[in-house]
């Protein structure tokens, strides 16, 4: 190797690790920060240093300006990780009626903290390879019932992932047992009349397939609702609350559920 080449390769070396050494101080700001918004009652999700636009940056003149940009958006997801390993050390997985706007925050928290995001019916659908409706049609309610509980084994096995559950999930304690051990149960609760706002268009609800009324919907949810508090390590209602607000509550709710878990 050129003398020449021995010296740009050192040059790089120290420049990997000065780059290491400010994303560790960059991560322990956020870590920080995450930790006295947390302690202090402010609003948790205030976003870690957006991805910054290449003026911003000083290479928009630069002919490696996109490899730049690139860097520094995985740098920014990666602070939204730091942030989310700072409020929680275990996975989340949503559970409540259809309707309850699972989906909804699911994905609003998984963009959010850049949590891996599993919506399980989905997860379900592809692997076997038909819709929910399909599946129900051709298998049964039973068959389609043990594949989400082969699918939550599966997913229990994941580190610090969001996992979005199907209505009947919890009506199985053996699901319970696997969410409990795997993760933080989190119940979202709507009323009867909300559902049916919310579903009443959508065609893919075979529970619902003859039945879209308030009073069948309510009926079905006074079933459940046992099985859903006994699962439930913590319950949010999402009735006439915006997104935000109810990713804040949950998150406030889940950081105090393990403060006390941590005393324990």
């Amino acid at each position: 190797m050129s003398e020449k080449s021995e010296r740009l390769y050192e040059e790089i070396k120290r420049c990997d690790r000065e780059i290491a050494q400010l994303l560790r101080t960059r991560m322990h700001c956020i870590e920080e920060i995450t930790e006295y918004r947390r302690d202090h009652g402010l609003p948790i999700l205030t976003p870690v240093p957006e991805r910054r636009a290449p003026e911003a940056l000083d290479v928009e003149d630069s002919p490696f300006g996109q490899e730049i940009l690139r860097v520094f958006q995985e740098i920014h997801e990666s602070g939204k990780r730091v942030q989310a390993k700072t409020l929680f050390d275990r996975n989340i997985f949503l559970i409540g009626f259809m309707g309850a706007g699972k989906s909804t925050i699911s994905a609003a928290l998984s963009r959010q903290l850049s949590l891996e995001l599993i919506e399980m019916d989905a997860y379900i659908q592809e692997k076997e390879g038909m819709t929910i409706s399909r599946i129900f049609d051709i298998h049964g309610e039973e068959y389609f019932r043990s594949c989400e509980s082969d699918t939550l084994a599966e997913l229990g096995k994941k580190d610090h992932a969001l996992v979005s559950c199907g209505g009947g999930v919890p009506m199985r304690e053996k699901n319970v047992e696997i969410m409990k051990k795997n993760g933080y149960v989190v119940l979202l609760s709507a009323s009867p009349e909300a559902i049916y706002e919310r579903v009443k268009d959508n065609t893919d609800r075979p529970l619902l397939n003859g039945h879209m009324n308030v009073s069948y919907i309510e009926e079905l949810m006074e079933k459940r609702r046992p099985k859903y508090e006994h699962a439930a390590d913590l319950i949010v209602d999402t009735t006439g609350k915006e997104v935000q607000e109810i990713c804040e509550e949950l998150l406030r709710k889940l950081c105090a559920l393990q403060s006390e878990r941590e005393r324990k």
